[in-house]
C-alpha cells in the first residue's frame, strides 16, 4: 500500500475561544498526523498566550506565527511559507474535524490525480432542532454548500506556488477563498470536493452582525475588477441581493429630494415603493426564522438599514479597488 502523502495543517486565528475545540479534535482524529501545525495568531495586539495545550499529543508538531492584524488572506500565506509538505490544509479557528477525518483526509490525497490541485473538505453545520434557525444561524449554515471554503480545504502546495498564494487584499475572511480557486484553476489545476467531514458550529454574534457583514459588497467590487463580471458562475457564489438595496436605497434618496422640492405627491409614492421594498426583504429573512419576538425586532430594524450600508461600501469598493489589477500583474 503507499505511503499517504504528507500534509501539514494551517490555523489563522484571532484568539477566540473555539481554538481550544479546533485543535483537541484535531488532536484526536484518527489516521495519518500532520506533519506540522501551523497555528498563525493574527491579533493586531496578542493579549495571553494561545490554548495550544488543547492539542495534547499534537503540541510537539505545533509552531505559532504572528502577522499583527493583517487578515486571514495574509495569516495564511505565512503559514504557507513556513510549511515544507506538499499539501497544505487550511482549517479555520471555528471548525472540529470529525474523529475519522485523518483517514478520510488521507483518502481524499491519495485519490488526488496528478492535476488536481485542491480537495475540499464537507462542512457540516449543526443547528437547532428545537425551533427555526435564525437568519445568522441559516447564513452560517450556507457554508454546507459553499465551492472551495478554506473552513477545511486541502491545497497542493505547488498549486498555490503557481497561483500566486492568498491575495491579501482581501483583508476580511470573505471572498478569499473564492479568489484563490478561481486562480488556481486558472492555472490549469482542477478542484475537487472530497469525502472528510468538518463540524462548523455557529459561531455566537450579536443582533448587529448583518450590518458587519455588509463590507463584503466591497470585496465583490475587488472580484469584479479581479476576474470580471461572469465571477459569481465560476466561483459557484450565490448572487446577493445588492440590485434590490441600490433600488431600494435609491427610493429613499428619492422620497428625499422630492420632499425637499415640495413634489409631496411624488415624494410619498418614493416612499411607499421603499417601505414596500423594506417591508419584502424583512419578510423574506423573518419567514423561515423562529419568529420570536427578539428575532423579528432585529430583522425588521436590519433589514431598514442593510440596503444603504450595502450601497455604502460597494461605492467604497468603487473606489478603493478602481484600480485593482489580477495578482501577479503590475499593469
Amino acid at each position: 500500500m503507499t505511503a499517504p502523502e504528507p500534509y501539514a495543517v494551517v490555523v489563522p486565528t484571532i484568539g477566540r475561544p473555539c481554538l481550544s475545540d479546533c485543535l483537541r479534535a484535531l488532536a484526536a482524529t484518527a489516521g495519518p498526523p500532520p506533519a506540522e501545525v501551523v497555528v498563525v495568531d493574527d491579533r493586531p495586539a496578542p493579549d495571553g498566550e494561545l490554548p495550544l495545550e488543547a492539542a495534547g499529543e499534537l503540541r510537539p508538531r505545533i509552531r505559532v506565527l504572528a502577522t499583527g492584524g493583517r487578515g486571514p488572506a495574509a495569516a495564511r500565506n505565512t503559514g504557507l511559507r513556513a510549511v515544507a509538505a506538499p499539501w497544505v490544509v487550511f482549517l479555520d479557528d471555528d471548525v472540529q474535524v470529525l474523529p475519522d477525518w485523518g483517514t478520510e483526509l488521507a483518502a481524499d490525497l491519495a485519490a488526488a490525480d496528478a492535476r488536481t490541485g485542491g480537495v475540499q473538505g464537507r462542512l457540516t453545520v449543526p443547528l437547532p432542532t428545537d425551533r427555526r434557525p435564525t437568519d445568522w444561524e441559516r447564513g452560517t449554515a450556507g457554508l454546507e454548500t459553499a465551492a472551495w471554503a478554506t473552513a477545511d480545504m486541502a491545497y497542493r502546495a505547488l498549486a498555490l506556488k503557481e497561483a500566486g498564494g492568498f491575495d491579501e487584499r482581501f483583508r476580511r475572511a470573505f471572498r478569499e477563498d473564492a479568489d484563490l480557486a478561481l486562480r488556481v484553476m486558472a492555472a490549469g489545476w482542477t478542484l475537487v470536493r472530497g469525502r472528510r467531514v468538518t463540524r462548523h458550529p455557529v459561531r455566537p454574534a450579536d443582533r448587529w452582525a448583518s450590518l458587519r457583514a455588509q463590507r463584503g459588497n466591497a470585496d465583490d467590487v475587488l472580484m469584479n475588477r479581479l476576474h470580471g463580471a461572469d465571477w459569481w458562475g465560476r466561483a459557484r457564489a450565490p448572487r446577493g441581493r445588492l440590485p434590490a438595496h441600490l433600488a431600494v436605497t435609491g427610493l429613499a434618496l428619492a422620497a428625499t429630494a422630492l420632499a425637499a422640492c415640495g413634489r409631496r405627491r411624488a415624494a410619498g409614492l418614493a416612499g411607499a415603493l421603499w417601505a414596500l421594498g423594506t417591508a419584502e426583504f424583512a419578510h423574506a429573512r423573518i419567514a423561515p426564522g423562529p419568529r420570536t419576538r427578539q428575532e423579528v425586532v432585529t430583522m425588521a430594524l436590519t433589514s431598514a438599514a442593510i440596503p444603504p450600508l450595502a450601497v455604502r461600501h460597494w461605492l467604497t469598493g468603487q473606489v478603493t479597488h478602481r484600480a485593482a489589477r489580477p495578482l501577479g500583474r503590475t499593469r
